[in-house]
């Protein structure tokens, strides 16, 4: 019991300081006022969600964005009783629904892979800071286009890439994540099988020591 209270505790400390962190790299970003601050605090904009817990659903409408501070989500599809994952969020990642854009319901489920403390955003908080501050709209444009042009190049760029290269640019792209998430979920990402996905990895981990062992005789 004693434990888990302290463990507890020492999540609240540590969300704490990601959000503090958060909080001070967009003050530096975008150069907020105290007033700004204030009235960003007053919205509430932070959640915590567990692992498993499902953001949005297939066939709901949702009008919220998420900014993943800490933790990792997935979005993906089912497809004849199979998953199909469309994309992964990880830490400075944006998820924003097509409900907003088409305002149809959505196509996609939105879960949490890990533990995941995210910044909120709904037409309600967004008004109150368009209103408030103007030069928001400006700021949050150029945000939405930046992302658009770089998901587009990079949905672009997969599909005319092979199986291998896939990988290849999903390790250099990402690095680090390939250890967060289980094998069969990258698989399902690339388009590939499991155990198509392992023997890449296998012949790539081959390459790379025949590379090493060819070195070092040099």
């Amino acid at each position: 019991m004693v434990f888990s209270i302290i463990y507890y505790l020492m999540n609240l400390i540590e969300i704490e300081d990601f959000k503090s962190e958060y909080q001070k790299e967009m003050t530096r970003l975008m150069n907020f006022s105290e007033d700004e601050e204030d009235i960003i605090d007053c919205l509430n904009l932070f959640r915590i969600y567990k692992k498993g817990a499902i953001l949005v659903k297939k066939g709901q409408f949702s009008n919220m964005s998420y900014y993943v501070i800490k933790g990792c989500l997935k979005s993906y599809n089912i497809i004849d009783g199979e998953e199909k994952i469309t994309d992964f969020f990880e830490e400075k990642s944006f998820f924003s629904s097509t409900c907003i854009i088409t305002n149809k319901p959505s196509e996609i489920y939105l879960e949490c892979i890990e533990d995941t403390l995210v910044s909120v955003g709904t037409p309600e908080s967004e008004k109150i800071l368009l209103e408030k501050f103007p030069r928001f709209e400006k700021m949050c444009r150029i945000y939405s286009e930046t992302t658009l042009v770089e998901q587009k190049l990079a949905f672009e760029l997969f599909k005319i890439s092979s199986p291998e290269q896939r990988y290849i640019n999903f390790s250099k792209e990402r690095p680090g994540l390939e250890q967060r998430i289980p094998q069969y979920q990258i698989a399902s990402y690339l388009g590939l099988t499991p155990q198509s996905l392992s023997r890449i990895r296998k012949r790539l981990l081959k390459i790379k020591s025949e590379i090493k062992v060819n070195k070092i005789a040099v």
